[in-house]
C-alpha cells in the first residue's frame, strides 16, 4: 500500500490570512474510502523549498495531493517547481487550453491561458467550477487552493484512479480512556506494549481535566491491534486504574 501525502502551499496559509480547509477534508475523504493520510507538509511560496519537497516525494513514489500555487500570478510557483522536480520543461497543454477557451472565449488571452502551461507529459484534472484544469504527473496531483474547486477535483482523482485501493488496507485503531492516571504512571505499560508488539504504533493523548484522563491506544494490523489493546486493558486493570473503551 502506497503512502498518501499532501502539500498545502501558500504564504497566505502560514500568515493566517486564509485558514486551511484541506487537511481535514483529505483525512475524511480518505477515511470514507478505507484509506489514510501518511503525512502533510505546509510550504510557503519559496520555489527552492517547493521543488526540493516535490523531488523528495517523487523519489519516494508516494501518492501526493498538492493544493495551491497553480495560478498565473507572479507568486504562483507550483507549476514550474513541479516541472523542475520532475526534470521536464513546461509546455502548453492543448487540452487545458481548450477548457480555458471554452469557459472564457477571447478573454482567455493573453493571461488566463498561462494556466494551461504544465510540466511536459502531465495529464489533466478537470475543474468542475471554472474549467481551469489541474494537472497530474507521476502520481502527484496539483489542484488550486480554493476548496470549492480543489475538493471535488481530489475526489475525482481518488474515484478515477484509486478505487482498487479502497477498503483494502489492513490498518485499524483501538484505544481506551484511562482515568485517575497521568501519562507518567502509564509509561512502563506503554513501553512493555511496544516491546511485545513492535509492529504497532502506540499513542497517548492526555486530557487536561480533573480526572487526569489519558487516551491510550494502538494502530496497525487488525489482529495485532486486537492482541495489543487486550494487553493494555489487562495491564491498566492490574494497576488499579478505571478505564472505558472507545
Amino acid at each position: 500500500m502506497q503512502n498518501i501525502g499532501i502539500y498545502i502551499i501558500g504564504d497566505e496559509i502560514l500568515s493566517g490570512k486564509r485558514k486551511d480547509a484541506h487537511l481535514t477534508f483529505v483525512i475524511q475523504a480518505l477515511k470514507t474510502r478505507g484509506l489514510q493520510l501518511a503525512w502533510a507538509n505546509y510550504l510557503g511560496d519559496i520555489p527552492e523549498q517547493i521543488t526540493q519537497s516535490l523531488k523528495a516525494s517523487l523519489a519516494q513514489g508516494d501518492v501526493v495531493f498538492s493544493f495551491g500555487g497553480i495560478g498565473a500570478t507572479p507568486d504562483d510557483f507550483t507549476r514550474q517547481c513541479a516541472a523542475d522536480a520532475a526534470g521536464v520543461p513546461i509546455e502548453r497543454h492543448e487540452g487545458a487550453v481548450a477548457e480555458i477557451e471554452a469557459q472564457y472565449g477571447e478573454s482567455a488571452y493573453p493571461k488566463r491561458v498561462l494556466m494551461a502551461d504544465f510540466p511536459k507529459g502531465a495529464s489533466l484534472i478537470p475543474n468542475p467550477v471554472n474549467r481551469v484544469a489541474g494537472f497530474a504527473i507521476h502520481q502527484h496531483y496539483f489542484v488550486p487552493g480554493f476548496p470549492e474547486m480543489a475538493h471535488p477535483m481530489i475526489e475525482w482523482v481518488l474515484d478515477t484512479y484509486y478505487t482498487h485501493l479502497f477498503h483494502k488496507l489492513d490498518y485499524v485503531e483501538a484505544s481506551i480512556l484511562v482515568m485517575e492516571a497521568g501519562e507518567s504512571k502509564l509509561i512502563d505499560t506503554m513501553n512493555l506494549i511496544l516491546a511485545n508488539y513492535p509492529d504497532v504504533k502506540l499513542f497517548s493523548l492526555p486530557k487536561l481535566d480533573a480526572k487526569r484522563t489519558t487516551e491510550v491506544g494502538v494502530k496497525g494490523k487488525a489482529k495485532i491491534v486486537a492482541a495489543a489493546i487486550s494487553d493494555i486493558k489487562q495491564a491498566v486493570t492490574t494497576l488499579g486504574f478505571p478505564w472505558t473503551e472507545l
